[in-house]
């Protein structure tokens, strides 16, 4: 997919994003077996439910004053106490496997509410008593979509991510970095930032996002990871929300270059590499993902197999993304898929078939 190929949604002055918040689908018998044998599947203390049961919230600010789509709920005495030995026991449970040896000195020193997105989070900031230094992880209403997002971000991508899941509740890991608007805004122009890196690194992101048809990644819904290197930096782009896996009808959606959030970014990439550059780094990135196909295909065939018989979109949108992506590749192959997992399946096929021809051992 060459950058010139798709013109950026602020450049065509248009909006063109999800229109509203999608349906939570839940978690099938199926999956459910899925993520008990991979060990996403375990007990918890504290249910999202049992957060639900806030007197009142108030307005959060960042560190500058300025007004986030986060409020603090304030509970009841005996309701907080309660929450907090759940939270820091299902702290323990994300991080530590259970190992409750190391909770005596961790703390829960605010719960955040978001009703911004699909999940309505929760987020705990857990504190370190002794040091006071303090870590985030979220809990959130269970949503079969995102699981297979998070899961195929997991086998797919270079990143690793840590969940759990039981019954109705979604826990994860939180994942560091600076949001990619604020980044724009803060970052982008200061005299260390390597321009030429970012700008490859979101290649890269784009094709990662399109072959597993991850969608509205816009700046807001990715973080950009800095990584201190010999005499620079590097730097990766991580999706933070995965609500939007394989949902939309509309190609373009799936692609990050397309919003016009991310305009900046993309013309980053045009003014910063060639043409010939930029098709390297989309082989590099494909290749990298046939070595994970390759590394995890059993695991990955099994989710993709439960992926194809589960509803997580609506009809109309499965039958538009299929003719898009057909005319995208000149192809009829799409027209078989009656699913979004079965749109998946054949999307990684006809993306990195020439890459996993490649890396097969002979």
């Amino acid at each position: 997919m060459q950058f010139d190929k798709i013109i950026n949604a602020k450049i065509k002055n248009e909006s063109d994003k999800p229109l509203m918040k999608k349906d939570l689908f839940p978690v099938n018998e199926r999956l459910q077996k899925y993520l008990h044998q991979y060990g996403r599947d375990v007990v918890l203390p504290v249910a999202y439910k049992d957060l639900l049961n806030y007197r009142h919230t108030t307005a959060l600010r960042n560190k500058k004053g300025k007004l986030t789509h986060w409020e603090t709920a304030v509970y009841d005495l005996k309701e907080m106490e309660f929450l907090k030995e759940g939270l820091i026991k299902t702290y323990a449970a994300l991080k530590t496997e259970g190992n409750f040896s190391f909770i005596n000195h961790l703390d829960v020193e605010r719960i955040d509410f978001c009703e911004f997105g699909n999940s309505m989070p929760f987020r705990i900031r857990i504190i370190n008593r002794i040091n006071d230094n303090y870590d985030h992880y979220y809990v959130k209403a269970a949503d079969a979509s995102r699981i297979y997002g998070l899961e195929l971000e997991h086998l797919l991508t270079p990143n690793r991510i840590t969940f759990l899941y039981h019954k109705n509740t979604l826990v994860e890991e939180h994942i560091p970095g600076i949001p990619g608007d604020i980044f724009l805004e803060e970052y982008l122009e200061e005299p260390e930032t390597n321009k030429i890196r970012i700008a490859k690194e979101f290649v890269k992101f784009n094709e990662r996002c399109f072959a597993r048809l991850l969608g509205d990644m816009r700046s807001y819904n990715f973080v950009i990871d800095i990584t201190p290197d010999i005499e620079d930096y590097q730097y990766r782009i991580r999706a933070i929300d995965f609500d939007q896996q394989c949902y939309e009808g509309r190609k373009n959606l799936y692609l990050p270059q397309f919003y016009k959030e991310n305009f900046e970014y993309v013309e980053l990439v045009l003014k910063t590499l060639s043409p010939e550059v930029i098709e390297q780094y989309q082989a590099e990135e494909r290749t990298a993902m046939a070595h994970r196909v390759f590394a995890s295909r059993r695991q990955l065939l099994e989710l993709l197999n439960i992926m194809a018989k589960d509803e997580i979109s609506d009809n109309y949108k499965i039958k538009t993304l299929r003719e898009e992506l057909n005319a995208h590749f000149n192809t009829h192959d799409f027209s078989r898929c009656h699913t979004m997992g079965t749109i998946v399946k054949k999307q990684l096929k006809i993306v990195l078939k020439e890459y996993l021809q490649q890396v097969k051992p002979s």
